[in-house]
C-alpha cells in the first residue's frame, strides 16, 4: 500500500529560526519563506526488509528510487519510477532476474539516469564459488534504455574472478553520456582494499578494463562519484594512512575516466580509528565548477560530526571544513548532499539519541556561504535518508521509518526551491 500523508494541508512552509555563526557556518534566516514542502508519500514494503532508498530526479521533476529488498528467500533489487504530479505511486519493478540475487542489505544499490531515457543501477550478487565466504560477492550493472520499464540482463562489472569483495559502489553519468563506476576490491588479497573504476562510452554495453586508482581504502565506506559540465570526473573515498587516520579524498579525471589525479585530503581531520565507520562521503557540482563535498568524522577531537567543504580549483585544494549539525545531544551521521546548476544545496543525515533517530536536513541558496537551521522530517523512527535536486527547482528526501512497528517503509518527502540564486537567506547581522 502506498499512500500520501499530509502535513495538515497541501504542502507546508518551513520557517527558518534564529541562528548564528557555529564553527564556521553561518546559519540564517529569512523574512519571505524561500522553501516548501509538499504531500509525503509512504511507501510500504509489505513486511520485506529492505535498504535505504537512492533517490534521483529527472529535469522534468521525473522521481526514481532504487531499493534493496529481502523475504525470506527472496533478494531482489527494486525500481520506482514517479511521473510529476503522480499522486497514486506504481508499483516497484523488480530489477535483478530470479538469478543471481542481490547480496544482502549492507548497502543500497546505485542509481544513476542518462542524458536520454537511461537508467543505470549497480548492485551485488555473491560469487557463485564463495565456498561459505560472505563476503565474496561480484559487481554487477543493470541498465534500462526505455525509461525504466525493463532493465537488460546485467553484466559483470569487476574484470576479475578473484572469490573475495567487489561492493560499495556509485556511478554517475557524464555530460557526454559516458557511464563511470566506482567500487571498493579487494582482489589483491591486502589487508584493505583498493578503489576501483570503469567506464562505458556505449550505455553499458561494453565496459573499459577495471582501473585501479589507489591502495588503503577503508574496507566499507562506499566510494561516491559525480561530473562537472565540463566534463570533469571526480571520485571520493575514505582513504587509510599510516597510523589508522581516516581521511576522506577526493581525485579527478580530465580524460572521461582514462586516468585520475593522486588523491587529495578534503578535511585533514586527523581522525585514528582502528576500524571501519561505514560512513561515505557524497559530492556535487554547480555551474561555476564549484566542487562541494559533505562527509562524516570524528577527528581530530573524538566528536562526531557532519561536515562540509568545497574546492574552486577541480578539487587540488578545498576550503576549511565547516561543521553543518547544531544538535548537541545527538549523534549525527550518514550525510547525503544534493547541488543543482544554480548552487543551490540540499544536506540530509541522521541524528541519533538514546531514545530517537531522527532525519534532517539543511539547505544553502548562496553556494554554500549560509545555510538554513536543520530541520526534522520524520514523525517515528527514522533512518537513511537519500537527497536529489534538479535544475527546475525540485528536490526530494527519502528515507527509511518505522511507521508501524516492526516493520520500516520508505518515506518520500518533495521540496521545492527558488529557481534561480536570487532568493536567498538572510544572514543575521
Amino acid at each position: 500500500m502506498i499512500r500520501p500523508v499530509i502535513f495538515g494541508a497541501t504542502s507546508v512552509v518551513l520557517s527558518i529560526g534564529l541562528g548564528g555563526v557555529v564553527s564556521g557556518v553561518l546559519w540564517a534566516e529569512q523574512s519571505v519563506s524561500l522553501v516548501q514542502a509538499g504531500a509525503k508519500h509512504i511507501i510500504d514494503h509489505k513486511g520485506m526488509q529492505t535498504t535505504g532508498p537512492m533517490a534521483q530526479l529527472g529535469t522534468d521533476g521525473t522521481l526514481h528510487l532504487a531499493w534493496g529488498g529481502e523475504k525470506q528467500e527472496e533478494r531482489g533489487v527494486f525500481y520506482l519510477k514517479v511521473q510529476p504530479q503522480q499522486e497514486q505511486y506504481p508499483e516497484p519493478t523488480k530489477v535483478n532476474p530470479s538469478s543471481p540475487p542481490a547480496t544482502s542489505l549492507h548497502e543500497p544499490p546505485a542509481l544513476a539516469l542518462g542524458h536520454t531515457n537511461d537508467v543505470y543501477i549497480t548492485w551485488t550478487t555473491p560469487h557463485p564459488n564463495a565456498d561459505g565466504k560472505p563476503f565474496a560477492n561480484l559487481l554487477l550493472l543493470s541498465r534500462s534504455i526505455d525509461g525504466g520499464k525493463t532493465f537488460l540482463p546485467p553484466v559483470q562489472v569487476n574484470d576479475d574472478e578473484a572469490v573475495t569483495g567487489h561492493s560499495f559502489d556509485n556511478l554517475t553519468v557524464s555530460p557526454n553520456g559516458s557511464v563511470h563506476i566506482s567500487w571498493l576490491d579487494a582482489r589483491e588479497g591486502k589487508k584493505d582494499p583498493g578503489t576501483y573504476t570503469v567506464v562505458s562510452q556505449d550505455q553499458g554495453n561494453t565496459l573499459s578494463p577495471n582501473l585501479k586508482i589507489d591502495d588503503s581504502s577503508c574496507v566499507c565506506c562506499r566510494t561516491h562519484l559525480t561530473t562537472a559540465s565540463d566534463g570533469t570526473v571526480y571520485l571520493a573515498w575514505r582513504k587509510v594512512l599510516s597510523g589508522a587516520v581516516r581521511e576522506t579524498v577526493v581525485s579527478r579525471s580530465v580524460d572521461n575516466g582514462k586516468s585520475f589525479s593522486p588523491p587529495v585530503i578534503v578535511g585533514h581531520d586527523q581522525w585514528v580509528y582502528e576500524g571501519c565507520p561505514h560512513r561515505p562521503a557524497t559530492m556535487g557540482v554547480d555551474q561555476e565548477g564549484r566542487l562541494y563535498v559533505t562527509w562524516y568524522t570524528e577527528g581530530p577531537d573524538d566528536t562526531p560530526g557532519v561536515y562540509l567543504a568545497y574546492s574552486d580549483d577541480q578539487g587540488k585544494t578545498f576550503t576549511p571544513r565547516r561543521l553543518l549539525n547544531m544538535s548537541k545531544g545527538t549523534f549525527p551521521d550518514h550525510p547525503q548532499l544534493a547541488v543543482n546548476q544554480a548552487g543551490h544545496l540540499l544536506v540530509s543525515w541522521e541524528e541519533q539519541s538514546p531514545v530517537r533517530r531522527e532525519v534532517v536536513f539543511t539547505y544553502s541558496l548562496d553556494r554554500g556561504e549560509t545555510f538554513s537551521a536543520p530541520k526534522k522530517v520524520n514523525e517515528k523512527k527514522a533512518k537513511s535518508p537519500a537527497v536529489a535536486l534538479n535544475d527546475a527547482g525540485q528536490a526530494v528526501i527519502a528515507w527509511s521509518e518505522q511507521v508501524a512497528f516492526p516493520g520500516w517503509s520508505t518515506v518520500v518527502q518533495p521540496l521545492s526551491f527558488p529557481t534561480s540564486r536570487t532568493a536567498q537567506l538572510h544572514p543575521i547581522p
